[in-house]
């Protein structure tokens, strides 16, 4: 974000347990186990009632904005003041205040230290690929940069079938753990002097 909304919460992954509700909310009870999403869902929108995007017109990555959307307030103070929100979630703290069109509940089972990455970097790789991109069966795919995100879009390619899956990135000790998720073939581009395609 280029807009220095400061002091605030940083934090966009986690899990977490639902500690009380406010006035109106009946999707979610104290005790319900979730996950924090900053692109939220009013369910109401022409985005999320469609197939093809979730760009919420409510509830959509905002960088800028540090307040809860209902009320322009924040709900974090120190020594009186405001610490403004971050995208809707402000996970870097023991409690935080979310819009519960960002929440996502899950089964109480899962481990929330484990489907923490759930919340973004999965979501994002992952729904890339599969709503996104679409690749068919078949079809090659390449992509770029094998972090958390490009592997779970590795992991969308795998499951859709693709034959050749080219992983992109400029540190090779990275293909080792990207062949476990499918990937077939990989490119440093570091290694070359002209274009390789």
């Amino acid at each position: 974000g280029q807009t220095p909304v400061f002091p605030r919460i940083l934090g966009h992954e986690a899990g977490g347990i639902v500690e009380s509700v406010g006035e109106g909310v009946t999707e979610l009870a104290p005790g319900d186990h979730v996950l924090p999403v900053f692109t939220g869902e009013c369910k109401e929108c022409a985005h999320c009632k469609s197939e093809e995007s979730n760009m919420c017109d409510l509830l959509r990555i905002n960088v800028d904005r540090g307040v809860m959307i209902g009320d322009g307030q924040s709900r974090f103070t120190i020594n009186g003041k405001p610490i403004f929100h971050f995208v809707g979630t402000s996970t870097f703290s023991e409690y935080t205040v979310i819009h519960v069109g960002c929440l996502a509940k899950i089964n109480p089972e899962a481990p929330l230290d484990k489907v923490c990455i759930l919340s973004c970097g999965i979501s994002t790789g992952l729904g890339a690929t599969l709503n996104v991109a679409k690749p068919k069966k078949g079809q090659t795919v390449a992509i770029f940069g094998l972090g958390a995100v490009g592997l779970a879009a590795l992991e969308g390619a795998r499951l859709s079938g693709a034959s050749r899956i080219i992983g992109v990135d400029l540190n090779p000790a990275k293909f080792e753990q990207a062949k476990k998720f499918g990937c077939t073939d990989f490119v440093n581009p570091k290694d070359h002097s002209k274009p390789v395609h």
